[in-house]
């Protein structure tokens, strides 16, 4: 039997691959793909009316740049020796990938919330993504060079210092962990840092589905529909509304017992098209509206499109041939709690779907403007929070090992942030050129 003991030197043996010092710096390799070239390869197969919204979301600045960038980062991590030590990873970790929402007990959860990406690998691809991200957020925010490192270090350290925490626990423990709104304020520090949290959490309680049918849908000949809003938000036609009520049951298959009870009490009223996101921008997504005891006991659901992870190219196959079920599965693994409606199933032309409520009082972060106190604060949150996900999936015990207890592998890994922060700003130059060049069609977004 392999006790504790062997699993934290199985750790600490990683050390010999890779250095903890050894995730410091980024020098991209001569042969790195052109980024823009990545860009439009994963656009093959999305809808190319929708692609240039994509472009001009992330030809905003650096960070929206990042966001939409996930398939680029990964080959850059994958041109990179790793630990070898794999949890389920996000595979799109970066701080705006953070947010609250509710519990099927409808607790407020500070968690990760994007999971279109999630596969197993190496634990400290997650990590050097949410740190490259927070170094990006704090130059646009106009923080010194000290202040951006630092924060990166904030993120990276509470990640460590979470996953020691997290290896001296029971089993249990671990799976019942999670960041309750309670739970937020010890990681701040000031009144001021309290009010914006204060704040969210009320934003967020707000966020519902009866909230939504405000916003989202208006009555057109005395019948409830969803707002036209082109091309963000588009009515479904008579095919995709058909389509949609067809594979329903499907979905629905895929939901617990007394989960299939509960949406069996709804009834399908209207759905459209939706874009979502940066780096989803094209792929197809739906909203549906359901009504349960009345018009005014809504329910909205997200019906998005899942494709391959854009770290299957670079990692060894995973256990779900279905991507919805890949995305679903991750979902589930790696959150504290999930939504109750999460679901997948195929579509038509084989194309793979996954199901999930629109608004669960979800909100992420305003990072735009964060003081470098705010924004510590925030990457200690979600440094906190990434361990967590990662210590259900992955021998936290043997990642406690590798990390060991001094400051070494934080120090090297906010230096590869600031690094790849640099290659973001470099990457983000080269997509603006290209849309001055005509080489992509950048739609500005209003």
């Amino acid at each position: 039997m392999t006790t504790s003991a062997d699993r934290a030197e199985r750790g600490r043996a990683a050390r010999k691959r890779v250095p903890r010092s050894g995730h410091a710096g980024w020098i991209p390799s001569v042969d790195r793909p052109d980024p823009v070239g990545v860009l439009e390869r994963q656009g093959r197969d999305r809808l190319t009316e929708l692609l240039p919204i994509r472009y001009g979301r992330m030809a905003a600045s650096p960070l929206a740049f990042l966001r939409g960038a996930a398939a680029v980062m990964a080959a850059d991590l994958a041109a990179q020796p790793h630990t070898g030590l794999t949890v389920q990873l996000c595979g799109d970790a970066h701080l705006l990938n953070f947010g609250l929402y509710a519990s099927p007990e409808r607790a407020l959860l500070f968690d990760l919330s994007d999971f279109d990406e999630t596969f197993s690998g190496p634990f400290e691809w997650d990590v050097k993504r949410l740190a490259a991200s927070i170094a990006v957020a704090a130059r646009e925010n106009g923080h010194s060079e000290a202040k951006t490192r630092r924060a990166a270090l904030e993120a990276t350290a509470a990640y460590r210092v979470a996953m020691r925490r997290l290896a001296r626990s029971g089993e249990l423990d671990v799976w019942y962990e999670r960041i309750d709104a309670g739970s937020l304020l010890p990681y701040v520090r000031s009144a001021r840092q309290r009010r914006r949290i204060e704040s969210s959490l009320t934003r967020a309680r707000r966020r519902t589905s009866l909230h939504a049918l405000g916003k989202l849908t208006e009555i057109v000949d005395g019948r409830r529909r969803i707002i036209h809003d082109p091309p963000f938000l588009e009515p479904a036609g008579a095919s995709d509304a058909a389509t949609l009520r067809k594979i329903f049951s499907d979905y629905r298959s895929t939901l617990s017992e007394e989960r299939r009870l509960l949406l069996d009490r709804y009834r399908f009223v209207d759905a459209a098209r939706k874009v979502v996101g940066v780096g989803s921008v094209g792929m197809r997504c739906f909203i549906v509206l359901l009504a349960g005891r009345d018009a005014d006991d809504p329910l909205f659901l997200q019906v998005k499109e899942a494709g391959k992870s854009v770290l299957e190219e670079h990692l060894p196959s995973g256990p779900y041939v279905h991507p919805g079920h890949r995305v679903v599965a991750g979902q589930r693994l790696m959150q504290a709690a999930s939504d109750i409606f999460l679901g997948w199933m195929s579509g038509p032309q084989g194309r793979a779907y996954y199901w999930r409520q629109l608004r669960d009082m979800k909100v992420a972060a305003d990072v735009a403007g964060m003081t470098p106190a705010d924004l510590g604060a925030y990457a200690r949150l979600c440094g906190a929070a990434l361990a967590r996900a990662h210590a259900r999936s992955g021998d936290r015990i043997a990642i406690a090992g590798y990390l060991g207890g001094a400051d070494t592998f934080e120090r090297a890994v906010a230096d590869f942030a600031l690094s790849y922060a640099d290659q973001t700003a470099h990457d983000h130059a080269i997509l603006l050129a290209a849309v001055a060049a005509g080489v992509v069609t950048a739609t500005p977004d209003t």
